[in-house]
């Protein structure tokens, strides 16, 4: 291992030198925002940047400031110095990609306290002055050798943004007139109104109005450019919301404070929203570590699906990453083990799906099973254990056996790796939103994205076939 020496007092000489050498990086202007907290946008957003001074995102002066600090401290004097004071001079920006070479010389000693001054500058690749100026040290009087200690690796995880880019996937498509089902309280409210505000949907509130006011008013948000249809109670704003779907009077239905399964019984029925299949949630999952969104299906709505509701569910999701821009999801059907076995059904169900995808059967997307969720996800898994597979390590949607599988695997992902979890009922004649009160605000803009994505296509392929309004999810 790399020791780290210092040089005393008595060995510092007038005109002695150290120097470092570093190329700045985006995730260097990241690091030093977020251990400083200075998000000045001429440092942290490329758009502002454009327009300012020098065109680009550029360095905090500071950071070339902390450079001299790494000289002085581990190299010159080294271990045992103390920063006792510092001028600097900026007199270029530190533009990403540059290299600066970073170096102190010994300028004066004195005997008091055994201070000592350098001149410190910065270059950059072209030989030009950046920074320049004057330090003051005390130097230590003893010898200091020490292993050099190894830091931890840095990520910088950055929450939400994948459905950030979903949310950007929608600009310029036109909002989807949206029924909020009993939106009579401020969560409710607040999220139908602030994907109005990014143009993701046309809320129409559906439910008892004295109550969407009173709510709107205790929570200070204006609702008087929204439309209000007054019903008596929950039951009866979630048949009228499913019956202005089957009429194309909204084009996708958003959960307020109606419960989920009240909301899901009106619309899982012949005079409700069912089309030829069976209706499905597919979780959209933002992992902030993990360079692609994944799928989860389904870990809501179907307890323990039949291997014909499972051909669905498959077909559900497939359906939806393709109109989220996927030509070719692969899907990875889960299981405790890649090998077939008669004693975990869920193995049968997985070489039968398989099976059903080659002969047509499921359409639009690779998909492989049985699968365990690491080789699905992590290709070095799947090398480990031999699996060959197109869907294996690569999988987009994932195929759990049942609700309780699904239901661990989903709250897993958000506790223990971080992830906000979006999600949609597919399946049904329109996009169904359904939300949670702990849902953020970015989960809640993320879903209703989907359901802009999701209802566009649907218009899109009963334009070109009408015979297929009954089956498209």
């Amino acid at each position: 291992m790399d020791r780290i020496e210092n040089r005393t007092f008595k060995e510092l000489q007038v005109g002695d030198s150290a120097s470092i050498t570093r190329k700045l990086t985006y995730k260097d202007i990241e690091l030093f925002a977020i251990m400083s907290g200075d998000v000045n946008p001429a440092h942290v957003d490329a758009e502002f940047a454009k327009n300012d001074m020098f065109h680009q995102i550029i360095a905090h002066g500071m950071w070339g400031g902390a450079l001299i600090s790494t000289v002085l401290g581990t190299e010159l004097p080294g271990p045992g110095a103390i920063y006792l004071a510092q001028s600097l001079r900026f007199r270029r920006p530190v533009c990403i990609g540059d290299t600066l070479t970073v170096s102190v010389t010994v300028a004066e000693k004195f005997t008091d306290r055994n201070r000592i001054t350098l001149e410190c500058q910065a270059t950059n690749q072209k030989g030009e002055l950046v920074i320049c100026g004057t330090a003051e040290v005390i130097a230590p009087a003893e010898k200091i050798s020490r292993e050099r200690v190894i830091l931890p690796e840095v990520k910088l995880l950055e929450r939400g943004r994948h459905y950030r880019r979903l949310i950007d996937a929608t600009r310029g498509k036109a909002p989807i007139r949206t029924a909020i089902v009993h939106p009579v309280d401020c969560v409710s409210l607040q999220g139908a109104i602030s994907a109005a505000q990014a143009k993701l949907i046309i809320p129409v509130f559906i439910g008892p109005e004295a109550r969407i006011r009173a709510a709107a008013q205790q929570a200070h948000l204006d609702i008087a450019s929204y439309e209000i249809i007054s019903t008596e109670h929950s039951l009866a704003a979630g048949m009228l919301a499913v019956a202005f779907a089957r009429e194309r009077k909204v084009d996708a239905l958003m959960q307020g404070s109606i419960h989920a399964d009240e909301l899901m019984q009106v619309v899982n029925t012949e005079e409700g929203l069912r089309s030829g299949r069976r209706m499905s949630y597919v979780s959209a999952i933002d992992v902030p570590s993990f360079p692609r969104p994944l799928f989860v299906t389904d870990a809501l709505l179907n307890i323990y699906p039949t291997l014909e509701d499972k051909r669905d569910i498959v077909q559900n999701a497939i359906d939806m990453a393709h109109c989220l821009g996927l030509a070719r999801p692969k899907v990875a059907l889960l299981a405790a083990q890649e090998a077939v076995s008669g004693k975990l059904p869920s193995t049968l169900d997985a070489a039968v799906l398989c099976k059903m995808a080659d002969r047509g059967q499921i359409t639009g997307g690779d998909v492989d099973g049985p699968l365990e969720f690491g080789v699905a996800l992590s290709p070095e898994s799947a090398q480990s254990k031999g699996v060959v597979s197109v869907v294996a390590g690569q999988a987009d949607i994932f195929l759990v056996p049942d609700m309780e599988a699904g239901s661990m695997l989903v709250e897993q992902l958000e506790l223990l790796a971080d992830a906000q979890v979006a999600g949609l009922v597919v399946g049904a004649r329109v996009p169904v939103i359904l939300t949670t009160r702990t849902d953020s605000a970015l989960t809640r803009l993320g879903s209703c994205a989907l359901a802009l994505l999701m209802s566009q296509s649907q218009r899109t392929l009963e334009k070109a076939s009408p015979l297929r309004q009954e089956i498209v999810a």
